[in-house]
């Protein structure tokens, strides 16, 4: 009976037992479905081309789809018409069932005279004027403006609502059309005879390119929300900037440039820079003879506007580091395979570009003073003077600590400084570079963080002065969203104006010489904005982590508010348990510094109980991370849901407040913002009692990955679990540009100090390390050899390599199970 006896003991235990892999699976199903719990916040706008007023569709709980209208002049809103009117006549006339709260209208315009609204309904256009309905020829479209190819974005930025565009073909000839994809990617949809026309079903903000029939790029367009016609009549071209000889150009192996007078062709043959007459029989001239397999020339190749010099690019060939990844159980055989990248990683040899000068009436090559260019990370950005005289470029040295705009002179080569960036610690060229020449001023735009912040200036390329400020102040400018050369004003992205969150996005108009500042939005919480198709009005939409979306009509001139369209509602998300993120400033390590970041609870909190806490950590300083806009449903809330308190936070060493705030991060992705961190967890839990700080984890993957572990190496009496997933755990070990950028070159003392494995002996509390064998991001070997490290130190923790993974194996099914199992076994065990 001993054995009936033991049985019986282990039965509870195993009968009781959670299934953490079915309450993540709940959590993750709840996930999909809460947004359809979140009425409104995505309000379909119907611009009318000739009328003052906007139509728009709202989504509200109780009230089914409602049509309103403002009139743009007064902001005065009103239904757009009689619902219940427009169902009985839409069902007289189409012969069916029409509900006032479900009316299916698409593409309304107000047009006519007098103006009546049209609309699309059950595969038809229809007139409402009055309290008639009566069928209508085709919906008024306005011509809508084309974009140059060579201005239009690589691809499709956004998807909107569902929308047509009419494409007309204007030209002599055939053409094609393309929809491009958001990685740049053209898919044809077919070819239009000269004269022709056809509709395409499309989404607000989709990019359409067409061609003609040999390929060449006419024209291309954003759709916009409204129904819209684009009629090709040719080649559109770019807005004026400089002559095409001082924009960066083809030039490569089989291409060619033409010279501004039309005389020459410049190519490459033989890895040499060649030039060939356009008229008559001439024979090439070779100007180069020095380029060699591993020496080569390329593009671009860039002409002075006087067509007399010639500038192309020489990069000496350099080895490249290959990693080599073991892909244990391919699908299509057997055996492993071996897979080889090509992965430079800190330190190593890059190749380095620069530009070589030649004259072109003699010709011959000008030697070139390379002493202010001499270890280039990158060179780029290159153009001539208007007078031929000069022609610059900007210079970011390796190591990231050095800047330069360089000018040289096309007579006889000698460089000089025009403008200069430097940094004891670091340039961020990654996220902050912009730099914008003006026409044939001989002006640019420049960014720079010499304030402490980031903002822009103008410079004079001449003199090499600063004009003048553009932007300034305790905030940074984002984004440039638009240069406006003729008016001389910038439309921009900015974070951290005066009395909102530091991480909000707002966007303002100021003038190139710094006057004219006019905010375009002012609302507490992070906006985007679409204007309208004649750019009179901006629809901005905000929201924040803790406020679901709110949508505004606002003037573009000023940005005074006309009306508010819509204003999402998220009672019923809210009504089964599931709460707003909470908000939460602390101070950081110097008891000055606000530290922000979210709270998340599970949806069956309750305040009376006690409960683990888990951060979700990534502190990659190339942005920061916790979400400023409003979602329904995050990844940390699958990690709550299984009965923790789980939070986010940006500590020092993240991106986008000022240039200290950034700057801890410099030889010390260590840090990770921990002593930031730890006192925020603190602080909050000092009015939160549900907060249990005897029981701490922490998870992340990639930087957070390491980040994870250096929490657990360094903080072990504060975090007592990790899940390290992918971390780059020793920055020598991963690629080149991310970890030069943060810890700079050549490679010294404090890479290895930065290093888990260096300190892998320090480990406290129960670690979980995870990796993709097929991780192409980060060397999985960077995880490895902590293993071995930790082995050697003879610590105990878990080891889940996770075949045919990649990059961010723990948010595989099998990565995510095995994280959720280890989080609540070793935080949760015991615990009520």
């Amino acid at each position: 009976m001993k054995w009936f006896l033991t049985l019986t003991l282990l039965l509870p235990t195993t009968l009781t037992a959670r299934d953490v892999e079915r309450e993540l699976q709940r959590a993750e199903q709840f996930g999909r479905d809460a947004g359809s719990l979140v009425h409104g916040g995505q309000p379909r706008l119907h611009w009318s081309p000739e009328s003052p007023r906007l139509v728009w569709r709202t989504d509200q709980p109780g009230e089914g789809l409602r049509f309103s209208m403002v009139r743009l002049d007064t902001g005065e809103v009103a239904p757009a018409f009689d619902h219940a009117l427009v169902a009985r006549l839409l069902a007289e006339a189409a012969g069916r069932e029409v509900a006032a709260d479900k009316l299916p209208l698409e593409d309304l315009v107000f047009a006519g005279e007098p103006e009546s609204l049209h609309f699309r309904a059950f595969g038809s256009t229809w007139k409402l004027a009055g309290d008639q309905l009566l069928p209508a020829a085709e919906l008024p479209a306005a011509p809508t403006t084309l974009i140059a190819p060579e201005a239009a974005p690589r691809g499709t930025r956004r998807n909107g609502d569902a929308t047509r565009l009419t494409i007309e073909n204007a030209t002599a000839g055939e053409i094609e059309m393309f929809w491009v994809d958001g990685g740049g990617q053209r898919r044809s949809y077919g070819r239009l005879a000269a004269g022709d026309s056809t509709t395409q079903n499309t989404y607000a903000g989709h990019l359409w390119l067409m061609t003609d029939a040999d390929g060449t790029a006419l024209a291309a367009i954003e759709t916009p929300a409204a129904t819209a016609v684009a009629r090709v009549t040719g080649k559109v071209e770019p807005p004026r900037r400089r002559p095409a000889a001082n924009r960066r150009g083809g030039g490569g192996a089989g291409g060619g440039d033409t010279s501004p007078d039309g005389k020459w062709q410049a190519f490459i043959r033989d890895h040499n820079v060649f030039i060939r007459p356009l008229e008559g029989d001439g024979e090439p001239v070779r100007l180069s003879d020095d380029g060699t397999p591993a020496k080569r020339y390329g593009g671009p190749l860039v002409w002075s506007p006087d067509s007399r010099r010639l500038v192309a690019m020489h990069t000496p060939q350099v080895e490249v580091r290959r990693i080599h990844i073991v892909e244990s159980s391919p699908a299509d055989q057997l055996q492993p395979k071996l897979r080889t990248l090509d992965y430079n990683k800190p330190g190593d040899p890059i190749q380095q570009t620069k530009p070589r000068l030649f004259h072109v009436d003699e010709p011959r090559q000008i030697e070139l003073d390379d002493a202010l260019f001499d270890n280039p990370w990158n060179i780029r950005d290159l153009a001539w003077a208007p007078d031929s005289s000069e022609f610059s470029f900007s210079y970011n040295q390796r190591g990231h600590q050095v800047m330069r705009i360089v000018g040289i002179r096309a007579d006889s080569g000698s460089p000089r400084v025009i403008h200069e960036e430097k940094s004891d610690t670091f340039i961020d060229y990654s996220q902050k570079y912009f730099m914008r020449r003006l026409g044939d001023s001989r002006q640019f735009l420049w960014a720079s963080e010499r304030s402490g912040y980031n903002h822009l200036y103008l410079v004079d390329e001449a003199s090499g002065t600063i004009a003048n400020p553009v932007t300034s102040g305790e905030w940074n400018v984002r984004e440039v969203i638009e240069v406006d050369e003729e008016n001389r004003s910038l439309l921009l992205r900015v974070v951290g104006l005066p009395g909102s969150d530091p991480y909000h996005s707002h966007f303002i108009r100021v003038n190139f010489d710094g006057t004219g500042v006019t905010r375009l939005t002012d609302s507490d919480g992070d906006h985007r904005i679409e204007f309208s198709p004649d750019r009179q009005f901006l629809v901005a939409t905000w929201s924040r982590a803790d406020h679901p979306p709110v949508t505004e009509l606002r003037r573009a001139s000023d940005g005074s508010l006309v009306a508010e369209l819509d204003r999402a509602d998220d009672s019923a998300l809210r009504a089964t348990g599931w709460s707003r993120p909470e908000r939460f400033v602390a101070k950081g390590r110097d008891g000055q510094t606000d530290i922000h970041g979210v709270i998340i609870k599970p949806r069956n909190f309750d305040p009376n109980k006690r409960y683990p806490v888990v951060e979700d950590i990534y502190a990659g300083p190339h942005d920061h991370f916790v979400n400023k806009s409003f979602r329904p449903w995050y990844g940390m809330n699958n990690i709550a849901e299984l009965g923790f308190i789980v939070v986010k936070i940006d500590g020092m060493g993240t991106n986008w407040r000022s240039k200290a705030f950034h700057d801890v991060a410099w030889k010390n992705l260590k840090d990770s913002g921990f002593p930031d961190r730890i006192p925020w967890i603190q602080a909050a839990a000092t009015t939160r009692p549900w907060m249990d700080l005897t029981r701490v984890g922490i998870f992340g993957g990639s930087a957070g990955g390491q980040s994870t572990l250096s929490g657990l190496l360094h903080h072990g009496d504060f975090y007592k679990v990790g899940v390290a997933d992918c971390g780059c755990h020793d920055n020598r070990m991963d690629k080149v540009w991310w970890n030069e950028a943060w810890m700079g070159w050549p490679v010294d003392d404090s890479y290895a100090d930065n290093s888990n494995t260096t300190h892998a002996a320090k480990l406290q509390g129960k670690l979980m390390l995870v990796v993709g064998e097929l991780d192409d991001n980060v060397d999985p070997a960077s995880t490895a050899q902590v293993v071995h490290a930790l082995q050697k130190a003879n610590k105990t923790f878990d080891f889940v390599p996770i075949i045919n993974a990649g990059h961010g194996a723990a948010e595989s099914p099998y990565g995510k199970m095995r994280r959720a199992n280890f989080l609540v076994t070793h935080l949760q065990a015991g615990q009520d």
